[in-house]
């Protein structure tokens, strides 16, 4: 998850390395907070890391003038995925 998120926050160095693992933790922990079950934020999906992601670019950085879209776009997401029963363990299968 650290390399694709580097990826996408266009870091090739590791000098921002722990910050980045931090906000990584910090994603999995929010959306584990709205309703997320633990398993599924901790687990590779697709649209787990697309919120992690999301979110990290959200919260990287101090003069990102797109943070405000970025988190915008995570809180729907975030939503969504506390919402639905394959992501919060209430699914009616």
């Amino acid at each position: 998850m650290l390399e694709s998120v580097k990826l996408a926050l266009r870091i090739t160095n590791k000098a921002y390395d722990s910050e980045v693992v931090d906000l990584i933790a910090g994603a999995r922990t929010d959306l584990i907070q709205a309703g997320v079950s633990s398993v599924k934020a901790n687990s590779d999906d697709p649209l787990i890391n697309r919120a992690i992601t999301t979110y990290c670019k959200a919260n990287f950085g101090m003069n990102n003038p797109d943070a405000e879209r970025f988190m915008q776009s995570y809180e729907m997401l975030k939503q969504h995925l506390s919402l639905a029963g394959d992501y919060n363990g209430n699914s009616l299968e």
